[in-house]
């Protein structure tokens, strides 16, 4: 008996294979298998912020995408999805539109005047220095049997030039005054779809601490050179019990070299009631053991939730969800600071920063995606019992 093979694309005339089948099927059948890009574009003194993000679920024959804006406590979202079939190849959903520019370079991303909110931009990220691979992401279930996440990742902080369009209102972006970053990744990733209904799904012990930061950032130095800072922290703490702690970063030059950070010691602050980031000390230490300390700053109350992007699911829907052949639909959040609007869009959201580094003679703007469960008495959140994600 013969094995299937998967249909052919117009991708598959090129010289690019990697597994023993079409560009139509990727190695594995599991349904979080996702494929997907996540950036912002902010202005350098925290004013507009545009946020996008687009996935690509071949499992689930599915793809999505958000575009919004965000202006001080006030967001709105546009998302879309569409059947992935018969035209995976394509990056076009409804309104949404991605483009590679340049490859690991530039890419555009373009949100056409539609009917669920007063919104359109065309957007134009373009590296400053080059896209930087990730170490290889993968954490497991609480039983350790399967995978929760293994995927890899590339990030990238640059510039960013077009217009964003809101109530009819055209702003000019322009790189002398605003920053971009954005990030690709691809294979497993936890929050796709549902929950499966017949697993166990074990209660959150009330010890539990979850922190996670994952921070690009453009430099500047007074000579007008440039450079890059990114980390990612993840840390899951049950004390006495179980800790897992996974850091990683360092120092990005144009030139494609990297000086790595070794330890991480935060000295941060959050707010008690929507868990926001208020800014602090990143307590860097180098992999030579010198000490890279920076300052952080919030620079305004912009900063794009990801979470009406469908991160940790939105209203019922979640990332990969089917809505039919085309869907488009979208909100205006007045105020996301509140309580209750911090709990529906989540805490995980494009912090628009200033980073003052002053042994590398730099000062920039990036976003700073930060995620505090639990108690942390020293970052200004006393007690777990208001915590959510």
């Amino acid at each position: 008996m013969s094995g299937s093979v998967g249909p052919l694309l117009p991708a598959d005339e090129r010289f690019d294979h990697q597994i023993v089948d079409t560009f139509a099927t990727v190695a594995q059948t599991d349904l979080g298998w996702t494929e997907k890009v996540c950036g912002m574009a902010c202005a350098r003194d925290g004013s507009l912020q545009v946020g996008f993000g687009f996935g690509k679920y071949t499992n689930r024959d599915v793809m999505d995408g958000y575009g919004g804006i965000s202006q001080g406590v006030a967001q709105r979202t546009v998302r879309a999805s569409r059947r992935l079939s018969p035209d995976p190849s394509s990056t076009v959903i409804g309104p949404l539109r991605y483009e590679v520019v340049e490859p690991l370079r530039a890419i555009r991303v373009v949100l056409e005047p539609n009917e669920a909110q007063p919104l359109a931009f065309d957007v134009t990220v373009r590296g400053v220095v080059p896209c930087f691979l990730e170490e290889r992401e993968d954490w497991r279930v609480p039983s350790q049997y399967r995978y929760q996440a293994h995927q890899v990742r590339y990030h990238q902080a640059g510039v960013a030039e077009g217009w964003v369009e809101v109530e009819g209102e055209r702003t000019a972006i322009t790189p002398e005054a605003w920053v971009g970053t954005r990030d690709h990744s691809w294979g497993v990733r936890p929050d796709v779809g549902l929950p499966v209904a017949d697993l166990e799904h074990p209660e959150r012990p009330p010890e539990l601490s979850v922190v996670a930061i994952w921070n690009p950032v453009l430099l500047t130095r007074d000579d007008g050179s440039q450079y890059a800072l990114h980390h990612y922290l993840r840390r899951i703490e049950i004390p006495d019990l179980y800790r897992d702690e996974r850091f990683q970063g360092g120092v990005e030059h144009p030139d494609g070299t990297k000086e790595l950070f070794a330890a991480h010691t935060p000295e941060i602050r959050f707010d008690p009631v929507n868990r926001r980031f208020l800014g602090g000390r990143f307590g860097f230490t180098m992999a030579d053991g010198t000490a890279r300390p920076v300052d952080v700053e919030v620079v305004s109350e912009t900063g794009f939730h990801l979470g009406t992007g469908l991160y940790h699911g939105f209203d019922g829907w979640h990332h990969g969800s089917f809505r039919g052949t085309v869907h488009v639909d979208g909100e205006l959040v007045a105020d996301c600071s509140t309580r209750e609007s911090a709990e529906r869009v989540h805490q995980i959201r494009d912090c628009v920063v200033r980073v003052t580094d002053p042994v590398g003679g730099g000062v920039g703007i990036g976003n700073c995606q930060t995620v505090a469960l639990g108690a942390f008495p020293d970052w200004g959140l006393p007690t777990a019992d208001d915590s959510f994600l």
